[in-house]
């Protein structure tokens, strides 16, 4: 099973980072509010980064360590990730 790590930037800037099997209807999710909590009231959410992973497992452990990134940290991948 694919799986993946992925950056939503919210409509207020912030990011939102989660892992998910399917990129395109997770962020369909996001933008109908029944993503997640903190999405549902930022809306709409674009798509601003995506990282493969091998599995489930890996997917959780690089969504952590991105969630414990500094703004500048995620600001850098994803213009990295852009640059693709």
């Amino acid at each position: 099973m694919s799986c993946y790590c992925y950056i939503l930037q919210c409509s207020d800037g912030t990011f939102y980072t989660g892992w998910t099997t399917d990129p395109g209807r997770r962020v369909t999710q996001h933008n109908k509010g029944s993503g997640a909590k903190y999405t549902s009231t930022r809306r709409p959410v674009k798509l601003v980064y995506l990282e493969p992973c091998l599995n489930q497992t890996d997917a959780m452990k690089r969504e952590l360590a991105i969630k414990k990134m500094n703004r500048t940290q995620k600001m850098k991948l994803v213009d990295k990730y852009a640059e693709q």
